[in-house]
């Protein structure tokens, strides 16, 4: 789908999506590949290197059989992102608020690093290093642990503010497809062919394109 879009000239700015997708470091790399940029949710258990590790080259002592790559690699084994995060420690974490909820401002507490996420699929610089990426985990001062983790390939300078932002994103995605299936009759086709559920799809996608602008246009003032 994402290539089909390229198709037409388009790109997304952004790209969120759950564990499902982001713990795939080949689709990881095929974003990379692409020059989209991701904010994606992992599971803590995924592996990294600190940002400052430096790959070397295998040498042979001369004895006993030799490297059979001669490939740069980290000498250090990797980490889990809990790891990274527990290790930096809760001191680390800053409080951060990214929308107005229906019940307040949303306000949580995120620890931030610069990682290097491991894997065998992951392409590498010419000197054998694995690309930089930010960690981002939530963790509540509620919570013994971190809660939530993302990868994201935005810039390294990038605030706080807009990593979580970007992070939190995909609660618009889930509350655009409630509202296409509760609202607008998304699962309410009861046909046979693809034809029929391309244009039943068709309809109600141009419809909640239609309320969004609704949404999103300044009201008009209201007559005297």
């Amino acid at each position: 789908m994402i290539d089909a879009l390229a198709g037409h000239g388009l790109q997304p700015p952004l790209l969120a999506a759950d564990a499902g997708y982001g713990d795939t470091s080949q689709f990881r790399a095929a974003l990379d590949e692409r020059d989209i940029i991701y904010s994606l949710q992992v599971k803590g258990d995924a592996l990294a290197h600190t940002a400052d590790a430096t790959p070397i080259r295998r040498t042979w002592s001369g004895q006993g059989r030799p490297p059979s790559s001669t490939t740069p690699v980290y000498p250090d084994d990797a980490l889990s992102l809990t790891g990274h995060v527990t290790a930096a420690g809760r001191d680390k974490a800053i409080t951060v608020s990214w929308r107005e909820g229906s019940k307040g401002t949303l306000t949580s507490q995120f620890v931030l690093l610069r990682v290097r996420p491991a894997g065998h699929r992951i392409p590498r610089d010419p000197d054998g290093s694995l690309p930089e990426r930010w960690l981002i985990a939530e963790w509540p001062h509620t919570e013994p642990e971190p809660a939530t983790y993302w990868l994201s390939s935005q810039p390294a300078d990038t605030s706080p503010a807009d990593l979580i932002r970007a992070a939190k994103i995909r609660w618009r995605i889930e509350h655009d497809y409630r509202e296409l299936k509760t609202g607008l009759g998304l699962d309410h086709f009861e046909g046979r062919s693809f034809t029929g559920w391309h244009r039943h799809v068709t309809l109600v996608t141009a419809a909640h394109l239609f309320i969004t602008m609704l949404r999103h246009d300044p009201k008009a003032a209201a007559p005297a």
